[in-house]
């Protein structure tokens, strides 16, 4: 009986070192999710991202106005009629 209950306890110990300590252990489990969690997080600011991107390139294929604006804006230009002013400011 006693041989027995030692190679129980035997089994168990090992099998609680196995839990803790051994490959795919609780540890790595809370590595994994930790993991997970953080790509799901990075996911989700691509996506919102990616909406920002898309709705603006709808704005491009279907309006004049984001195309005006991205011209005044990035390329610095002027409708005709119109007069550009240029503040510098001064250094002290």
């Amino acid at each position: 009986m006693r041989i027995i209950t030692a190679l129980l306890v035997l089994f168990l110990v090992l099998l609680q070192y196995r839990l803790w300590f051994g490959k795919n252990s609780v540890p790595d489990y809370l590595e994994l999710k930790e993991s997970v969690a953080r790509q799901v997080e990075l996911n989700n600011k691509l996506k919102q991202r990616n909406k920002l991107i898309y709705a603006d390139i709808d704005d491009l294929k279907n309006g004049l106005q984001a195309v005006e604006e991205r011209a005044r804006n990035e390329l610095g230009m002027i409708k005709d009629g119109e007069t550009f002013f240029r503040i510098i400011p001064t250094e002290n």
